[in-house]
């Protein structure tokens, strides 16, 4: 057998990335201020959850949610979200919600992190067929 460095003669050798190159892409210069529209399925999130800690839980994973696709540590959400969130009680969180996430410039100077992620509440008849949109900001 020859050592040309693959296990198989037909199939080429496997790509794999560095590490540097991996920090290289997510550490990518992301939009800074940038606002898009996601459905966010709460009842896989807070399945097999006790009752009285079900809307509390959706609105932890809003948050976490939001931190994960905007990258910033300081999420807010908006009180008509939570109002809906917690509209049907503490036991029976809504199945989906739509949430418009706005990345924004901390206006307080001596604040940690220069960006924040607004979450605000997008009423929509259904949720059938939506996507993740990229909303422009007029």
């Amino acid at each position: 057998p020859s050592s040309t460095g693959s296990l198989c003669p037909l199939r080429p050798p496997p790509q794999t990335t560095t590490t540097t190159q991996k920090m290289a892409r997510d550490s990518a210069p992301k939009p800074d201020l940038v606002t898009r529209d996601y459905t966010i399925h709460l009842s896989k999130r807070v399945h097999k959850q006790q009752f009285k800690k079900r809307a509390p839980r959706a609105v932890k994973e809003i948050k976490k949610f939001a931190e994960q696709a905007m990258g910033t540590k300081d999420v807010r959400i908006d009180t008509r979200l939570n109002k809906y969130v917690w509209s049907t009680g503490v036991k029976n969180p809504p199945t989906r919600v739509r949430v418009r996430l706005s990345r924004k410039r901390n206006e307080d100077e001596e604040a940690d992190e220069k960006l924040y992620t607004l979450a605000q509440l997008v009423e929509v008849s259904s949720f059938k067929g939506l996507q993740t949109e990229n909303v422009e900001s007029a």
